[in-house]
């Protein structure tokens, strides 16, 4: 043992055990910090397992992120500024450093500590990349490199001042995530990052969650917000948020997770608003997650088979770790608490704060523990949890730390090899790894080198049928990486595959389409072809990346999956994110095809979602040409459709240009219209033309300001996706799905018992205008919505409360939030009955304390 430890050692028994005796001998603290010792035994784990020490105070302190490097050595980011006090007072001292920490025999515990880079203010986050490490510290993203191979710092140069420059230790950029693709992404950020030929490359890409993201094997991007444990995009980055004229539903931020229960062992009284009502139960526990954070999905074979791609998700409020089991469903994942009662890891200590999670080279999964009393931030701390920190002596002392690993018992660890002095020929064969750590870090070590004699040896891994899957996949996305992929090799391989790897030889050939107009033509027939016999998956990604292809050619790739699938949101999403400026076109061949003649729920929302985005374009001709299209002799599905549709969404183009006419269209002349005189002069407001020119003044006194328009337009497209299915896109409810929305005193009645449905779901019988539904002829129950933001809720329940003749006030998203709060706890479906005792019970004004 190295003399550095045994002093380490030393001093954390010393410390920790006067400091331990001094706060149990005094009864006004319940909770007194322990020694790393003392805190294992307060360990509830799931039987198999078993969880070490593996550094401690000392040695590390207040440590917020974990990675292990290419060489096994564990790297952390201690945030010693964070909330040393109530006022957050050495939040602005350069206090924080990031520590470097070996296992130098080999027995699972830190040995050695090397401070790479000391004196920074609350550094957040670290990457990994050719030449140095990317560091988040001081409202900004620093480049730092180690020149002389001492593992500490030697220069550092600003790489972008805007990274995480709002300064709010929960609410700023983190994360630096080096996913498959070879962009560096982050949380709480709508940047990515990428290093190529020596420059770093700066994009824009869709914003995602609060603190912490990870990746499965497929690259899905993986996150979550305190209040919703886990997210996921469904589909690469950057397609979704490609079309202006469209706002997906569904495939970003898609909430994974809709079980919000949480199990302590212990009470937690020392939460924020732990004074309302169902934010602890009677016991004094936490009901929910309050303080969701850094997920990560495990991608070691180290422990059961049942554990490889699970998510773990720290609650560091309840002491907790969440395990959840994750299922793909058709386009969509799914995550389940395997355990309901019971968690993968919780400590009776109510200093244990779980703030991030590695899975090490040696397969084991690794906790990072604050071990702290205070872990609120100081900018949303209430008075009721500075009075319960105090109290309970949970201030001091401050600057301890913990790092725990987690293992299988009687499992032998896999020893940890230094990839950096692996061969090419070597990190080739670990892109097929087993475990995701090691193909993960082949590939950008294989990156990095920028050896371009490994192009064989990684061609050879991509055209072998026999190879694993994750080898090919990651072999193809290590020769993206080094520019050394081929139009031709590309064909070949999406010609001859299937699934995942046929999928990813589509986006690789995506440049190679923009780039020629005869690679385009070439693989039009290829995607024309593949569709016709494409799985679920493989046709999302055809309708993904048809965008690039020609007019005619992207219409007829995406009529063949419609047509198979277009019964799948994500599948629609998809199609309209290629469809930008070609929607008119698209829904005109659509109009005129016989297999449009016939009525279908998918079609309408289909139909109306097209006129949704042309409207939005906003060309003139395209949208005079909807208005003639829809002016027949007689009024069918279609043209009610498409006149409702854009009745609904006019109230949303208040601030777009008016559309000038050559005179007032025939149509709004029309008595049979599908809709009233209100949202018919909502829709004459878009428009203009010689003698006409629209009042700015309401509609009338009953219609919805502008604001409630816009919500009313929003809530529609998202009613589509979410709500239609079981309540029918005319609100009159569907056989064996949903009771109807029309004429329903459930809409309009109370908003916030309405609120209290989506967010927490209902189950059992319900009467309607004087109806009694019950299974079977409706769903046993109707699931809670509540990964869904108060924003789009609010505009849901706009939408139901002012359409099908409803008439009510807008829901704003205040109430969704105030409504969210004060039933926070609450964790099961509603009964009917049970709700209606609980809102007469309310007072009429009830609001929660801020």
């Amino acid at each position: 043992m190295s003399i550095t430890r045994i002093v380490a050692i030393f001093f954390v028994v010393l410390i920790l055990a006067s400091c331990s005796k001094t706060l149990k001998d005094d009864l006004s603290n319940p909770s007194p910090a322990r020694s790393a010792e003392e805190e294992l035994e307060t360990f509830q784990l799931e039987s198999g397992l078993k969880i070490q020490l593996v550094a401690a105070e000392p040695m590390v302190e207040d440590p917020v992120f974990i990675t292990f490097d290419a060489d096994a050595r564990l790297w952390v980011i201690e945030m010693r500024g964070f909330m040393t006090d109530t006022l957050g007072s050495e939040e602005d001292k350069p206090i924080g450093r990031i520590s470097i920490l070996e296992d130098e025999n080999g027995d699972g515990v830190m040995d050695k500590s090397t401070i790479y880079l000391d004196s920074l203010i609350m550094p957040r986050a670290l990457g990994f990349f050719a030449d140095g490490v990317l560091v988040a510290e001081n409202k900004a993203l620093w480049i730092t490199q180690d020149l002389d191979g001492d593992l500490k710092t030697d220069t550092k140069v600003l790489l972008d001042s805007t990274y995480a420059s709002s300064g709010n230790p929960e609410h700023s950029d983190n994360g630096l995530l080096r996913n498959v693709d070879n962009w560096y992404y982050n949380a709480k950020s709508k940047i990515r990052y990428k290093y190529q030929n020596g420059e770093w490359i700066r994009e824009l890409t869709e914003f995602r969650g609060q603190w912490g993201i990870s990746q499965d094997d497929q690259g899905r991007l993986f996150y979550n917000y305190n209040w919703s444990q886990l997210h996921a995009d469904l589909v690469p980055p950057n397609y979704l948020s490609r079309n202006p004229n469209h706002s997906p539903s569904t495939g970003i931020d898609y909430g994974v997770a809709q079980d919000r229960r949480v199990y302590p062992i212990r009470p937690t009284p020392a939460v924020n608003r732990g004074y309302i009502p169902g934010v602890l139960d009677e016991n004094q526990k936490l009901m929910e997650f309050t303080a969701a954070c850094s997920p990560l999905v495990f991608r070691s074979t180290l422990f059961p088979e049942e554990y490889y791609g699970n998510a773990f998700v720290a609650e560091p409020s309840g002491n907790l770790v969440k395990r959840n089991v994750l299922l793909q469903n058709g386009t969509t994942i799914t995550g389940t608490d395997p355990n309901p009662g019971k968690e993968f890891l919780a400590s009776t200590d109510e200093r244990f704060r779980p703030s991030d999670f590695a899975t090490g080279p040696d397969g084991a999964l690794y906790v990072a523990d604050m071990y702290r009393g205070l872990i609120q931030h100081g900018e949303y701390l209430t008075p009721y949890l500075t009075e319960q920190t105090a109290g309970r002596g949970l201030l001091m002392p401050v600057h301890l730390g913990r790092i725990w690993r987690i293992v299988p018992e009687g499992a032998t660890t896999r020893a940890m090899p230094k990839l950096s002095q692996a061969s090419n020929e070597e990190l080739i064969v670990f892109l097929s790894d087993k475990d995701g750590w090691y193909r993960d870090v082949a590939q950008r070590l294989l990156v990095e080198r920028n050896d371009k004699s490994v192009k064989e040896g990684l061609m050879n891994v991509v055209s072998d049928s026999n190879s694993s899957e994750m080898g090919r996949f990651h072999a193809l996305w290590t020769l993206e990486g080094l520019g050394e992929l081929s139009e031709d090799f590309l064909f070949s391989i999406f010609s001859q595959s299937s699934g995942l790897i046929k999928s990813t030889a589509l986006r690789l050939l995506e440049p190679f389409a923009q780039a020629s107009a005869a690679t385009r033509s070439k693989l039009a027939k290829a995607m024309e072809n593949a569709a016709v016999e494409a799985t679920l998956p493989e046709a999302l990604q055809l309708a993904l990346s048809s965008y690039m292809l020609s007019a005619n050619d992207d219409e007829k790739v995406l009529a063949a999956i419609f047509k198979k699938y277009g019964d799948d949101p994500l599948i629609r999403d998809a199609m309209l994110s290629s469809l930008e400026g070609r929607e008119y076109d698209f829904l005109q061949k659509l109009w005129v095809s016989s297999e449009w003649q016939n009525q279908g729920q998918t079609k309408e929302i289909f139909l109306e979602t097209l006129v949704t985005a042309v409207l939005k374009n906003g060309k003139p001709a395209e949208v005079n040409g909807l208005l003639t299209m829809a002016n027949t002799k007689e009024l069918g599905w279609k043209e009610n459709i498409l006149i409702s549709g854009m009745s609904i969404q006019a109230g949303n183009l208040k601030d777009k240009e008016l559309i000038a006419l050559q005179s007032e269209p025939a149509l709004f002349n029309r008595t049979d219209l599908p809709i009233d005189e209100n949202r018919l002069n909502m829709l004459k407001r878009i428009f203009t033309w010689p003698g006409f020119v629209p009042s700015e003044k309401a509609v009338s006194e009953s219609q919805l300001d502008e604001k409630g328009m816009q919500q009313f337009a929003q809530g529609r497209q998202k009613f589509l996706v979410t709500c239609a299915g079981c309540h029918g896109s005319d609100g009159a409810g569907a056989a064996r799905m949903g009771p109807p929305l029309a004429d329903s005193e459930w809409v309009l009645g109370d908003e916030r018992r309405l609120a209290m449905i989506l967010l927490h779901g209902l189950e059992g019988s319900i009467d309607v205008a004087g109806k009694t539904y019950d299974a079977p002829d409706i769903l046993p129950v109707m699931p809670a919505h509540s990964t869904m933001d108060d924003g789009s809720i609010a505009a849901i329940l706009t939408y139901i409360r002012n359409e099908w003749g409803n008439q009510a006030p807008p829901m704003s998203g205040r109430t969704v939030s105030k409504t969210r709060l004060t039933t926070q706890g609450r964790v099961y479906p509603w009964k009917a009955t049970e709700l209606n005792e609980y809102i007469e019970s309310l007072l009429p004004e009830e609001t929660p304390k801020p």
